[in-house]
């Protein structure tokens, strides 16, 4: 129904369409007859054959003309209106109009030099005054400028009116042609206007008769039914099967390729896991960041009679280090990969930390490319030290030893001036005999070596030691720069390492339980001391 109701909307339009085209068709037929009946009486009774050619060429002419005056007109008039906007007094230091169709190149050059210098008056006149000489030279150019365009505007004005009069008298010439031209040629050019035009709807009104019938003959359906509707009773979307696995998929799938990613970008140790996933050492102790700093530099953390986090932390570490060194062993050698990891920091508290069991405890600056120890104590690099030694083994070692002021059971052998031969004055056998003096003479030996990963020095020095601390910084020391320590496991005797630096705002270390108890220690002594 709906497709036949439409079919007979569209054939009553086609069929009122067609009525239409064919009343009109027959009033143009009539008319066309009449037009051309009447142009071949016209042309049997004044005897034309052609039309002339000179008619039309006036016509054209006489166009041209009118065109050429029209545009003179509006010169003039623009000329004339600048000439006005030159000589008003209002505008005398104001830009004249460019781009308004002039087409005297000349005047348009001289405007525009014109306009730069009223610019550059403006721009000048903003930080000085008109009493300023270079003002005053640019007035004088102005004004000599604006005579020269007034001549010239004057000048272009008269070619203009030279030019009127030419125009003028050309265009008369070809009105006088054409208005003494024959009439009946001027009327037979109006008939056969008339004969074409009526051609031209005849010929309009076929070409839609036979659109128009093609259109009646040709109706198509609106609508065509392709299949009947179908419902079921599971929606067809959104399908929840395939919800569930994209949802388990992001929440499983994303996190994990995450964390993965993150672990190969992850390129330097974080924690101890990391060092444990490099090496099979011991880790003897972690140390981590804190705000404490009872020194201006911060170098020194443990102290006698304070139980903080850090104090807590090295006593662990020193547990340690008693518990790998053997009876009579007492040479503890501390090394790092490269500079900045916190190796003389660690040597140093440890070294505080063992005095503090009443042990005689010296730290030896054998890093003597680059002493650390002399920061960290606050010694001069003028003192003499263990390289005097080592370049001359008759001076008394122990009168090389300095006190310092932190524990009386502490001692240090400062490096000395560094030689320019490190390497080999390491290699000597002086070296083994200065150890060998410090042990009869202290409990505990630390020797504060060079880097490892930089210089040979510790390995030359590792075989006077009972034990090996290899000391790492968190977020510093390269995992593939760290994993030096495996090729040191036969150089090194009894490698451990301290993993320095660990961000504890990051991760949950028990330390922090150590410092509590400490705080909670130092309140009851405070108060027993008090009673």
């Amino acid at each position: 129904m709906y497709n036949r109701n439409a079919n007979n909307d569209k054939n009553e339009i086609a069929q009122k369409t067609a009525n239409f085209i064919d009343s009109r068709i027959d009033i143009i037929t009539k008319e066309l007859f009449s037009t051309e009946e009447e142009l071949a009486t016209f042309k049997r009774n004044a005897k034309l054959t052609d039309i002339s050619s000179d008619a039309q060429i006036a016509l054209t002419s006489n166009a041209e003309y009118e065109k050429k005056q029209v545009e003179n007109e509006t010169q003039i008039n623009l000329v004339q209106n600048l000439y006005k906007y030159v000589k008003a007094s209002t505008n005398l230091h104001e830009v004249l109009p460019t781009n308004i169709g002039l087409q005297d190149k000349t005047l348009s050059v001289q405007i525009d030099r014109y306009n730069e210098l009223i610019i550059e008056r403006k721009r000048l006149i903003r930080s000085s005054t008109e009493n300023n000489p270079t003002i005053i030279n640019l007035d004088t150019s102005i004004a000599a400028m604006r005579s020269t365009v007034k001549a010239t505007i004057e000048a272009t004005m008269r070619g203009l009116l030279i030019t009127k009069e030419n125009l003028d008298r050309e265009a008369d010439r070809f009105g006088d042609r054409i208005s003494n031209a024959p009439g009946l040629e001027r009327e037979f050019v109006n008939i056969s206007r008339q004969q074409e035009i009526k051609a031209g709807l005849y010929l309009m009104l076929l070409q839609k008769r036979e659109e128009n019938a093609i259109t009646l003959a040709a109706t198509a359906n609106n609508a065509k039914i392709i299949d009947e509707a179908m419902a079921d009773n599971t929606p067809v979307s959104p399908k929840k099967e395939l919800i569930y696995l994209i949802a388990l998929f992001l929440g499983l799938g994303a996190p994990i390729g995450v964390i993965y990613i993150i672990s190969l970008t992850q390129f330097k140790l974080s924690d101890r896991s990391d060092v444990e996933k490099i090496t099979k050492a011991t880790v003897i102790g972690e140390i981590p960041l804190t705000e404490e700093k009872d020194t201006p530099d911060g170098s020194i953390a443990v102290f006698e009679n304070q139980n903080n986090l850090m104090s807590e932390i090295f006593r662990h570490i020193r547990t340690n280090i008693q518990f790998m060194l053997q009876n009579e062993k007492k040479v503890i050698l501390v090394t790092s990969t490269i500079s900045g990891e916190g190796k003389s920091f660690v040597s140093s508290n440890i070294a505080i930390s063992l005095s503090l069991l009443g042990k005689k405890v010296i730290v030896v600056g054998l890093d003597i490319r680059k002493p650390g120890l002399n920061q960290v104590f606050h010694l001069s690099p003028k003192d003499k030290g263990i390289t005097h030694y080592l370049a001359n083994p008759n001076t008394d070692l122990l009168s090389l030893i300095q006190e310092t002021s932190i524990s009386k059971n502490l001692f240090i052998l400062p490096t000395g001036t560094i030689p320019p031969n490190p390497t080999e004055l390491l290699a000597r056998d002086c070296l083994g005999k200065a150890i060998d003096q410090l042990k009869e003479n202290f409990d505990y030996v630390i020797l504060n070596t060079a880097p490892v990963g930089m210089v040979t020095d510790t390995q030359l020095i590792g075989p006077t030691a009972d034990l090996s601390i290899y000391v790492c910084r968190a977020n510093y020391t390269h995992k593939t720069e760290f994993a030096l320590i495996n090729d040191l496991q036969d150089k090194l005797p009894n490698l451990c390492v301290v993993v320095n630096g660990i961000n504890m705002k990051k991760k949950r270390y028990g330390y922090y339980g150590y410092g509590k108890y400490g705080q909670y220690y130092s309140g009851y002594n405070k108060y027993y001391e008090e009673k």
